[in-house]
């Protein structure tokens, strides 16, 4: 086994996070432009975490104004403290007979049950931090009239994003599979467009919306409240269709680090074992311009 296995590995994993298993509806969102800071590396306090600049400040505007001097606005702005999301894979056992000489697709078929389900963990709990918690002002949530999406919902669904200041031309509709099903039964509306989109072009607009699918969106209670992050899903509970204004929403990207024990440590067994732990948050800057129907 050459001695880079290791590093091999791992960057092998980094390249397929950063390439595969992705979710459209992050798409076209930058990466937060600020360090990310280790705190306590090794321990079991470890994190990841990031410090963004926050403001509501805004400027006030005089109209025909004949007073001199003009009045001083002071600027204020606070900082806020993030901390990433860790994932951690289990443990895999590699044994030397299965390795030995190992390729690039050997690395990749090994490792790529570990990227998805990191990824696959990260994106469902990024749409679920994205959903609002419940019906608000400034975040909507459309009860669906009939039990299934119709193109009626869509347009009172945007009219309630709209009242609720969404002041973007676009807003990203992320589709549960239920409701893309939906309109793709309104084969007049909407069957060509979803389907070419599932062929690899654009995202589709339809009614002001930026057309995105996703299997992970979170679950609404009967009475319209979030199900919390990893709770069991009953049968009252809908699984809902998320909006939001992109430029709301940030993103962070952490640490990937690769823990590593070669089998020349194990004797008996002659297996290395290896797993991987990997850092990523997504969220609102605010609580607002983001919705959902269910």
């Amino acid at each position: 086994m050459p001695q880079n296995f290791p590093e091999i590995w791992l960057n092998r994993v980094i390249h397929n996070l950063d390439n595969t298993d992705k979710a459209s509806f992050l798409d076209g969102i930058s990466e937060l432009d600020v360090n990310v800071t280790q705190i306590n590396e090794g321990q079991l306090s470890e994190q990841n975490k990031i410090y963004v600049a926050a403001t509501d400040f805004a400027v006030d505007v005089l109209l025909n104004n004949t007073t001199y001097p003009i009045p001083v606005q002071n600027y204020a702005d606070d900082t806020i403290e993030i901390t990433l999301d860790k994932y951690q894979t289990k443990v895999t056992s590699l044994t030397d007979d299965a390795i030995i000489g190992a390729s690039y697709p050997k690395i990749d078929s090994v490792t790529r049950a570990h990227v998805h389900a990191i990824a696959s963990n990260k994106y469902r709990k990024a749409i679920h931090a994205i959903a609002p918690a419940g019906n608000a002002a400034a975040t909507p949530l459309h009860s669906l009239t009939a039990g299934k999406l119709t193109y009626a919902d869509l347009i009172a669904f945007k009219d309630k994003c709209d009242k609720a200041g969404f002041e973007e031309d676009v807003i990203r509709l992320v589709l549960s599979p239920k409701h893309w099903n939906d309109l793709l039964l309104d084969r007049d509306r909407f069957a060509d467009l979803l389907i070419n989109h599932a062929a690899g072009k654009p995202a589709p607009l339809i009614a002001g919306f930026e057309i995105h699918r996703y299997a992970g969106n979170p679950y609404y209670t009967a009475a319209g409240a979030k199900k919390a992050w990893g709770a069991a899903i009953g049968g009252t509970d809908l699984q809902a269709s998320v909006a939001f204004v992109k430029e709301n929403i940030a993103k962070k990207t952490g640490l990937t680090k690769q823990y590593f024990s070669p089998a020349g440590t194990d004797p008996k067994n002659q297996a290395n074992l290896l797993n991987y732990r990997h850092y990523f948050i997504a969220l609102p800057f605010q609580a607002s311009k983001i919705g959902a129907m269910a």
